[in-house]
């Protein structure tokens, strides 16, 4: 699977350039979230909390973790799609707008230089599992922290365990 054999993606930029497309949308008054995920394998859960997370307003963002920040959150297995591959399935959402990548396990350095409207995790997160230094990050950025409900029954790690359990049988 070579990404270089993919389209190009309009919807994926740098950081920088994200970050000054954010710019150019607050100066226009746009209520912008963001997001940030490994989506390694995109499934129903995924699908219906970035949906409700676009609801929250006129543009959601990704925030998509890099391969090297996968494999320092989720252990040397993962991802089990690359970071092209992962940002071109997420930009075939309509609910998508924008999609930046991140190499570090943590997103407060690009939560202060975005400056979202809006941040939306799942529900099965809260404000105290939340990562503490991207918690404070939103608190100087000004951000709502909102929590979506979360689609019981779906993960990636689940789905990874039930494709190894077809593979052995």
């Amino acid at each position: 699977m070579n990404p270089d054999s993919l389209p190009p993606n309009p919807k994926l930029h740098s950081p920088e350039e994200a970050f000054a497309l954010r710019a150019d949308l607050r100066e226009k008054g746009e209520r912008i979230v963001l997001t940030n995920g490994c989506f390694d394998l995109l499934h129903p859960g995924h699908l219906y909390f970035l949906q409700k997370a676009a609801e929250q307003g006129s543009q959601l963002w990704v925030a998509l973790n890099a391969d090297q920040s996968v494999k320092a959150l989720k252990g040397p297995s993962r991802p089990i799609l690359s970071e092209q591959f992962r940002a071109y399935a997420l930009a075939a959402l309509e609910c998508v707008s924008g999609i930046f990548l991140f190499p570090t396990p943590r997103l407060d350095a690009e939560i202060r230089a975005f400056q979202p409207d809006v941040y939306v995790k799942a529900g099965d997160y809260t404000l105290e599992t939340l990562a503490q230094e991207e918690r404070k990050a939103l608190q100087e950025a000004g951000a709502e922290i909102q929590f979506m409900p979360f689609l019981q029954g779906f993960s990636t790690t689940e789905l990874i365990a039930k494709i190894s359990e077809t593979q052995s049988i």
